[in-house]
C-alpha cells in the first residue's frame, strides 16, 4: 500500500466531509452534533491553512484521511502551542495511515517553531489514545464530564508532545 501526503486545498472539502460526518452523527469523538456541509468545510480549510498545516493523504489513489493543527488559545502567549486533529477513513484504519499523517503534521509544526502539540480525546477512545502514544504524545490531563453528546456526559483527555 502506498501513501501520498500533500497539503489540503478547498477541493478536498467533499472527501473530508465524507470521512468526518459519520463521526459527527454516530460517535463521541467530536462534540459537533450536526453534519458539516461542503461549503462550511471549504471555509474551515481556507481559514486554517492561512496559518497552519492541513494535510491529506491518499492511499492507492483513494482519499484516506486528513490531519491539521489549529490555535490552542487566542492569547498571544500560547502562539507556540496548537491543537491537532487526525481522522482516517474507517476502511483505512489500522494500516498506518493515521501514524503517517500525524508524523508528517508534527514534522511540519516543528518547522514552524511550534513548541507543543495537544491532542484532545473524547473518552473512551482506545484507537486515538494508541495513535497519540505511538506518535510520542503523553497524557497530561483528564477532565471529567467535560462534554455532552447523545444525552450523556463524556470525559476528555489531553495528550501532549513537545516538539
Amino acid at each position: 500500500m502506498s501513501i501520498a501526503i500533500r497539503d489540503a486545498n478547498p477541493n478536498d472539502a467533499q472527501a473530508i466531509c465524507r470521512i468526518y460526518n459519520p463521526h459527527v452523527l454516530n460517535t463521541i469523538v467530536t462534540f459537533e452534533e450536526a453534519e458539516i456541509g461542503v461549503r462550511e468545510m471549504t471555509e474551515r480549510i481556507e481559514r486554517i491553512t492561512a496559518a497552519f498545516p492541513w494535510l491529506v493523504t491518499e492511499s492507492d489513489c483513494a482519499f484516506a484521511g486528513y490531519a491539521y493543527a489549529t490555535k490552542y488559545n487566542e492569547r498571544v502567549g500560547y502562539r507556540h502551542t496548537v491543537v491537532t486533529t487526525v481522522y482516517v477513513d474507517e476502511t483505512m484504519q489500522g494500516r498506518g495511515v493515521g501514524t503517517a499523517l500525524y508524523r508528517a503534521l508534527l514534522e511540519r509544526l516543528a518547522g514552524r517553531s511550534i513548541r507543543a502539540a495537544i491532542g484532545i480525546v473524547a473518552l473512551p477512545n482506545p484507537a486515538s489514545i494508541a495513535l497519540h502514544e505511538k506518535c510520542g504524545f503523553r497524557k497530561v490531563a483528564h477532565l471529567d464530564q467535560a462534554g455532552i453528546k447523545f444525552g450523556r456526559w463524556i470525559d476528555v483527555g489531553y495528550w501532549q508532545i513537545l516538539l
